[in-house]
């Protein structure tokens, strides 16, 4: 299962039925986080407007802009500030705020749901974060960290050359 998903940044233009969907957001929503605080927020976008919107707003060299304006949806991954890595306001960890991590989680189990489901996905994060936020609306208190193009492939991109174990497993020491 995981040596087959791919990036996919062309899509059928096939809509998503709801129950795939749920599917896909109910593995959004058992992802593990920090102290069970369930930092993620997903906004998920169908409207064609929208969608053009975020595509502008990706760094012009970004091969993902057609897939978000394309895909049938869009998943903008939303964090909460200060509060995964915290306890009682205090940062827990040398890295603060452990949002990041959290929303990771949740990204991966999107991908790997959506893939199980028979769709695409591509994880995109270079792009303007602040335009985003307003465009969607997403609070002060919390960051876009992420756009996940979601859609039935129109295509199967080759498996990209992995690292061997040798090259990035180490054993009691580094």
């Amino acid at each position: 299962m995981f040596t087959e998903r791919r990036s996919v940044r062309r899509y059928k233009t096939d809509a998503i039925d709801s129950d795939v969907l749920q599917n896909v957001l109910e593995a959004a929503r058992w992802a593990p986080s920090w102290a069970n605080t369930q930092c993620a927020e997903l906004v998920v976008v169908k409207d064609g407007n929208i969608k053009k919107q975020l595509a502008e707003v990706l760094s012009r060299k970004n091969p993902a802009i057609l897939a978000v304006e394309n895909a049938p949806l869009v998943i903008a991954v939303c964090g909460k500030l200060g509060v995964s890595g915290f306890y009682s306001g205090k940062a827990l960890t040398k890295f603060e705020d452990w949002f990041l991590y959290d929303l990771g989680l949740v990204t991966e189990n999107i991908c790997i749901a959506a893939h199980q489901q028979g769709l695409g996905t591509v994880i995109v994060g270079a792009f303007d974060h602040d335009k985003t936020r307003e465009i969607l609306n997403v609070p002060s208190t919390h960051e876009v960290v992420a756009l996940l193009p979601i859609g039935y492939p129109d295509h199967e991109p080759p498996a990209p050359k992995r690292k061997s174990m040798e090259e990035f497993v180490h054993w009691d020491t580094y």
